[in-house]
């Protein structure tokens, strides 16, 4: 369970946004959230 609170979170945080109107912020912060995954999934890792 505790390695899905960061995608709870961010699901939690874009939902609010969305209820808010802020749209445009809550897809930032979802493009944001699906850069950082991505990157930390093809980064080189040392010993690589």
């Amino acid at each position: 369970m505790r390695v899905l609170l960061p995608w709870l979170a961010v699901l939690a945080l874009v939902i609010a946004l969305n209820a808010l109107r802020l749209r445009p912020l809550a897809a930032l912060v979802s493009l944001a959230w699906l850069a950082w995954c991505v990157w930390t999934w093809v980064r080189p890792r040392p010993g690589r």
